[in-house]
C-alpha cells in the first residue's frame, strides 16, 4: 500500500471526521473571485483542475458536495455537471436556508457538514456547520470564523486541499490513493 504523503494537524483531522456533506461556496473559492468579462461582457470564470479530480473523489469517498452560490451561468453549469455535483442553488444570497434545504433532503444535520466559503455570505453556513473552512485569501472574519484555513488560495488549489482534508479525516483518502499507485 502506497504511504501517503498528505499530513494534516491531528486535533483538525479529529474536528473533520464523520462529515458526510460538504457545502461550496463558487467565486474565491472555485475560482480565484476575478470576474473576467468578454468584449461582448460575457463574465468569464476560470476554474482549477486539481479542485475538480477532489471533488470526484470526496464524491468517491462517500461525502457529497453541495455547491450554494449567489451567481448564475452557463459556464458555472457546465463545469459543475461535468463533476457530477447534483446539489446546487444558483443566485443563492441567503445560503443557510438553501444549506438546510439541502441537509434534510439528505436526511443529515449541521453536525454531519464541513463548508468552504470566502467572504460575509458564506458566514451563516461556516458558523452552524460542524467543519468550517475559508480559503488562504478569504475575508478576515471569514478566516476567523474557520477551523482551518487552507494554505491554497480559492481558484488555485483550496478545494482540492479541502477535499483532502475531509477524506484524510475520513480514513479514505490512502484507499482512494492506491487506485493511481
Amino acid at each position: 500500500m502506497t504511504s501517503p504523503a498528505l499530513n494534516f494537524d491531528p486535533e483538525c483531522l479529529l474536528a473533520a471526521q464523520g462529515i458526510r456533506v460538504a457545502f461550496f461556496d463558487v467565486d474565491g473559492v472555485f475560482t480565484d473571485g476575478g470576474l473576467y468579462l468578454s468584449d461582448a461582457g460575457e463574465t468569464l470564470k476560470r476554474f482549477h483542475i486539481l479542485d475538480g479530480l477532489g471533488i470526484k473523489l470526496l464524491q468517491q469517498g462517500g461525502i457529497t458536495p453541495v455547491v450554494i452560490t449567489g451567481r448564475d451561468s452557463a459556464p458555472l453549469r457546465a463545469r459543475l455537471a461535468a463533476l457530477g455535483i447534483t446539489h446546487v442553488h444558483y443566485g443563492t444570497e441567503d445560503k443557510a436556508p438553501a444549506a438546510e434545504r439541502s441537509l434534510a433532503d439528505l436526511g443529515l444535520s449541521w453536525r454531519d457538514a464541513a463548508a468552504i466559503g470566502d467572504d460575509w455570505p458564506d458566514l451563516p453556513v461556516l458558523r452552524r456547520c460542524a467543519f468550517p473552512v475559508a480559503p488562504a485569501q478569504a475575508h478576515l472574519e471569514v478566516r476567523a470564523a474557520a477551523r482551518y484555513v487552507t494554505q491554497a488560495t480559492g481558484g488555485h488549489g483550496a478545494v482540492r486541499e479541502f477535499c483532502d482534508l475531509l477524506l484524510v479525516a475520513s480514513g479514505r483518502y490512502a484507499q482512494l490513493l492506491e487506485r493511481y499507485a
